[in-house]
């Protein structure tokens, strides 16, 4: 099952960033996630690293706060996108290239900051019961880019449709439990609902991704809102 996902994902990433993009980009309609990044690790003035950048909500969240950001994604479809939805942004502030998470081509200490978001986790659990060396390798990529005191955040799903947190994959919950207890990451979660303009938005862009129909509430002005929990996770190099 967890192979039939992937290679679901993989063809939405390659055919489907558009759509995908508009689904993103309706997540987190109160601006939750950005000040619980910034309580965690410091971004600002700095130079940063994404992993899994996909078609860029995040990267739009943090290159304006800091220095420069080089964002990577396995994806060329995806960062095709990316491209167009952060054209608004001062020449130079984020690079974009086509890469692997754990094959990162990038020299050793070059960041002060490496993040990543909903990206880690597909291939942890794609990884199936070999999730412990897949999530070994993607910290060890990540701790080699990062200078001395610099931090990694990890930024992943804690349940669509859900008002509390709950990891929505056994795996994701045995991950996110390594990380805190083995590997030492501080964590924290937040509200980052979706706000779609309609019932039927909402099942044409949900189903894209997650294949099923969800419970949506009202939202203002006749809006429909989809819970959704988030979590970061996030450690110093030094730590």
């Amino acid at each position: 099952m967890a192979g039939q996902a992937e290679d679901r994902f993989s063809r939405i990433y390659r055919h489907e960033a558009d759509r995908y993009h508009a689904l993103v980009m309706r997540e987190d309609w109160q601006g939750r996630l950005l000040p619980v990044i910034l309580a965690a690790v410091e971004l600002r003035g700095l130079d940063v690293v994404e992993l899994g950048a996909g078609t860029g909500r995040l990267t739009g969240l943090v290159a304006p706060l800091a220095a420069r950001v080089r964002a990577f994604d396995r994806s060329p479809a995806m960062l095709e996108r990316a491209a167009r939805h952060l054209a608004a942004l001062p020449p130079g502030r984020v690079s974009l290239a086509v890469a692997e998470n754990a094959a990162v081509p990038l020299p050793d200490a070059c960041a002060d900051a490496v993040i990543e978001g909903w990206s880690f986790g597909h291939s942890v659990v794609g990884s199936g019961g070999g999730w412990e060396a897949a999530a070994e390798e993607l910290l060890r990529e990540s701790f080699r880019l990062l200078r001395p005191g610099g931090s990694l955040a990890i930024v992943e799903t804690l349940g669509t449709g859900r008002s509390q947190p709950g990891p929505p994959d056994p795996i994701l919950a045995r991950w996110y439990a390594w990380l805190e207890d083995v590997r030492g990451f501080a964590s924290a979660w937040m509200r980052t609902d979706y706000r779609f303009a309609s019932r039927a938005e909402a099942d044409e862009l949900t189903g894209l991704f997650f294949g099923g129909r969800f419970g949506c509430e009202p939202g203002p002005g006749g809006d429909v809102i989809l819970p959704e929990c988030t979590g970061i996770w996030w450690r110093r190099k030094d730590a």
